[in-house]
C-alpha cells in the first residue's frame, strides 16, 4: 500500500470514528470479507457434460476465478428435489470468499467500474443493508465485469455479492458503506 492510499485510509478511519462518536479507532467498523456467489442449479439437470462435470459449473467457475482472482469452491445440493430434477450432492453453484488485499481490490473495481456498467443502475437501495449490517448486491449479468469482455460464454449468469462488516449494527455498517463510497440510491 502506498503512502497516499494509507493516508486516505487513515483519514477515513478518523472521520468515521468522529462521525460515530467512538472513543477508540479499533471500534471503527471495517469490512471483514466479501462473498461472491452464483447458483446454476437450473442448468445442471439438462446440461451437457465435459469431463463428467456440467458445462454450467465449468463456466461459472471460470467466471468467478476471472472476477475474483482465486479458485471458487463448488457448492452441492444438500438434499434431492424431484421437481427441480436435482439429486443430493449434485453440483449446483460456486462461491468465492475474499479477504485482505484481494477484497480491497475487488471492492474498488466493483464500485468504480462494474456497478456503473450494469444495466439501468440507479444506486443500491439502503434497505439492502439488513439488520445485522450485511449488504447483499445482486448483479443480473456477469458481463458487467470488465475481465469478461473477450471471453466466450454460452449463457448469462447472475451473481450475488455480499459485503460482511465486523460490526453487527445496521447504522454503523451504513456509515461504513457510505465512507467506502458505495453508491446508494437517493431517497
Amino acid at each position: 500500500m502506498t503512502k497516499e492510499t494509507q493516508k486516505i485510509k487513515d483519514e477515513r478511519i478518523i472521520e468515521l470514528k468522529n462521525q460515530l462518536k467512538l472513543t477508540n479507532i479499533y471500534q471503527v467498523p471495517k469490512l471483514e470479507k466479501i462473498v461472491i456467489n452464483s447458483g446454476v442449479g437450473r442448468y445442471v439437470p439438462t446440461d451437457e457434460k465435459k469431463d463428467g462435470k456440467p458445462l454450467a459449473i465449468i463456466e461459472i467457475s471460470k467466471i468467478l476465478s476471472l472476477i475474483s482472482g482465486q479458485k471458487p469452491k463448488i457448492t452441492r445440493a444438500q438434499k434431492s428435489i424431484a421437481s427441480f430434477k436435482i439429486r443430493e450432492n449434485d453440483e449446483i453453484g460456486a462461491v468465492v470468499t475474499l479477504r485482505g488485499k484481494k477484497m480491497q481490490d475487488f471492492l474498488f473495481k466493483l464500485i468504480n467500474v462494474t456497478l456503473p456498467r450494469t444495466r439501468d443502475f440507479r444506486g443500491i437501495p439502503e434497505k439492502k443493508v439488513d439488520s445485522s449490517g450485511i449488504l447483499t448486491i445482486g448483479i443480473k449479468e456477469h458481463l458487467a465485469f470488465p475481465e469478461l469482455i473477450d471471453e466466450d460464454f454460452k449463457r448469462i449468469y447472475g451473481l450475488e455479492i455480499t459485503l460482511v462488516p465486523n460490526t453487527r449494527n445496521r447504522e454503523k455498517a451504513l456509515a461504513l458503506y457510505k465512507s467506502l463510497n458505495i453508491p446508494f440510491a437517493k431517497s
